[in-house]
């Protein structure tokens, strides 16, 4: 699923990384995404019904992302925002929604699409949380045409599980008023269950 999400982001990568500095990080990462797509295209295994493991070997068990995201709304409640809290792995797929109480229907899709833009863009443009994307937007006239991609959403509130160094997954919220508010409690989510996590 992931492979096929940043197959589909090609000609968005491209512009982007066109305009990056001389240093060409960016440009080989766009190639090796590149070449990822071409050898699935020609690939028997491409063919096949099931889908392929991602090449993410660690999902957060269920009690680590379950406990982040019952902090981060607990933080939020002490605030008085009423948020509902979504934990996605690699692919993109769902390992955790709690809804709050009180929160508004609209909490859940919005706190998946941050969380979403953070394990999807975030290893291709090196940002960990969905602000990273936010600011983005601000200093890249090419960058707003990503935030056209199905559930991506240009705002602060979602923050990434690291292992090693690298983005295993992430939580979003949804709901305070004002995405920086929504990241606050997505970060404190992140940091109860930080020594939980490989090292």
């Amino acid at each position: 699923m992931r492979q096929n999400f940043m197959c589909a982001l090609l000609p968005f990568i491209d512009l982007f990384t066109r305009h990056r500095g001389p240093h060409g990080v960016t440009m080989k990462r766009f190639s090796l995404t590149a070449s990822l797509c071409i050898a699935s295209l020609v690939s028997p295994a491409s063919q096949a019904q099931d889908p392929q493991p991602s090449g993410y070997h660690y999902t957060l068990p269920l009690d680590v992302a379950l406990d982040a995201a019952k902090e981060a709304i607990r933080v939020c409640e002490t605030k008085h925002y009423w948020v509902t809290a979504t934990v996605l792995d690699m692919d993109g797929a769902p390992q955790v929604v709690l809804r709050g109480d009180r929160s508004t229907v609209h909490t859940a899709e919005s706190s998946m699409r941050k969380a979403f833009t953070v394990v999807t863009l975030g290893p291709e443009f090196g940002f960990d949380r969905s602000s990273g994307f936010f600011e983005l937007m601000k200093t890249s006239p090419y960058a707003p045409q990503l935030a056209t991609v199905h559930n991506v959403m240009a705002l602060p509130g979602a923050v990434a599980f690291k292992v090693n160094g690298e983005i295993v997954g992430a939580l979003g919220i949804g709901g305070a008023p004002g995405g920086d508010k929504d990241e606050v409690c997505a970060a404190a989510g992140v940091a109860k269950v930080a020594d939980r996590l490989p090292h």
